[in-house]
C-alpha cells in the first residue's frame, strides 16, 4: 500500500477527522511550516514531529472533535513549558475536515507521491533485495530491475519489480534526477549500466558496487568506450562509510544513507561532490 492509499483509507474511516497543520515556525522545530497530520478519535496518520508538542496537539484535536468545534489556533513555545528543549516556537491550526478538505488532502498526497524521486536498483541479488527492503519505507519510487525472473521473485519488498531484457533502456528512460545503484551479476553489464547513467548528465546519484580496483578498471573502460564521459560523479565503492561489515543489510543501510542525502541536498552538492568523496574513500 502506498502512502497516498494509506491516507485515503484513513480519511474514509469511521468518525470525523481533524487536520493539524503547522502554519508558522520560529527557531528550532522538529518539522517545517506546512507539515500536516490527521487525527481521529481512535487513530492517527502522519506526524508533526512527535514529542510533547504532538501529544498536546493530538489532545487538542480530539477535544475539538468531541465538542463539535470547527477550528482552533495554537501557539506553542518548544521549551520547558511543555517539556521540550528545541527552543523554537510553533503555531498551528487544528480544523475539522469537510469532505472537500479530505479530497484536497488526497489530491495533494497523490501529487506528492507522483513527484517522488525514482531510485533504480539495478540488480536483484542479495544487496539489491536488501536495498529494496529499505527503500520501500522511504519517500522514493524504488524500481528493482533484473534480467533474472527468479531473483526478482525472491524480493518481498513493496516496490516495483521490473523484469528487463535490456536494462540499459530502463536507465535511459528514467526520469530526470533519478538515482541509480548498479549491482548486477555481471561486471560487463555493471559497466554498461553505470556508463549509461553517467552519460545522462542529470542523475542525482550513480553508484557502482565494487572496490577501488573496480573503479579504476571502470575508468579505464570508459576512456576506451565512452568518449568524454567523466567518472568523477561515480560512487564506487558504494556505502563507503568506514564500516568493514560486508553483510548485505549493512551495505544497504550505508548506501541508502548516501542516496537519500544526494536526493535531498542542494543541487551543487551532487553528483560531483559525491564522486570526490567516494574516490577518496576508495584509496
Amino acid at each position: 500500500m502506498t502512502s497516498a492509499q494509506s491516507l485515503i483509507q484513513f480519511l474514509n474511516g469511521p468518525g470525523p477527522v481533524a487536520s493539524l497543520r503547522l502554519t508558522k515556525v520560529r527557531g528550532s522545530s522538529p518539522r517545517a511550516t506546512g507539515t500536516e497530520m490527521f487525527v481521529r478519535a481512535d487513530a492517527l496518520w502522519g506526524t508533526i514531529g512527535g514529542g510533547q508538542l504532538e501529544h498536546l496537539a493530538i489532545d487538542a484535536a480530539r477535544d475539538l472533535l468531541a465538542k463539535g468545534n470547527l477550528s482552533q489556533h495554537l501557539d506553542v513555545p518548544l521549551g520547558p513549558e511543555i517539556g521540550q528543549c528545541c527552543g523554537g516556537r510553533v503555531e498551528m491550526v487544528i480544523s475539522r475536515m469537510s469532505e472537500a478538505d479530505k479530497d484536497i488532502a488526497i489530491d495533494m498526497a497523490v501529487q506528492e507521491e507522483a513527484e517522488q524521486p525514482a531510485v533504480y536498483v539495478l540488480g536483484a541479488g542479495h544487496v539489491g533485495r536488501a536495498l529494496a527492503d529499505l527503500f520501500q519505507h522511504l519517500p522514493v519510487r524504488c524500481v528493482l530491475v533484473d534480467q533474472r525472473e527468479d531473483e526478482l521473485a525472491l524480493s518481498s519488498a513493496n516496490v516495483e519489480k521490473r523484469l528487463s531484457v535490456i536494462p540499459e533502456f530502463d536507465v535511459q528512460n528514467a526520469p530526470a534526477g533519478s538515482a541509480f545503484i548498479v549491482l548486477t551479476h555481471d561486471h560487463g553489464l555493471d559497466f554498461l549500466l553505470a556508463s549509461a547513467a553517467l552519460t545522462r548528465g542529470d542523475a542525482a546519484y550513480v553508484g557502482l558496487i565494487g572496490s577501488a580496483t573496480k573503479r579504476a578498471k571502470f575508468a579505464s573502460w570508459t576512456r576506451k568506450h565512452c568518449d568524454r564521459t567523466s567518472v568523477a560523479p561515480l560512487i564506487c565503492p558504494i556505502g563507503a562509510g568506514g564500516s568493514r561489515d560486508k553483510r548485505p543489510a549493512v551495505i544497504a543501510a550505508l548506501v541508502v544513507s548516501e542516496v537519500i542525502t544526494a536526493l535531498t541536498s542542494e543541487p551543487a552538492a551532487h553528483p560531483q561532490n559525491w564522486g570526490a568523496v567516494s574516490h577518496i574513500a576508495a584509496q
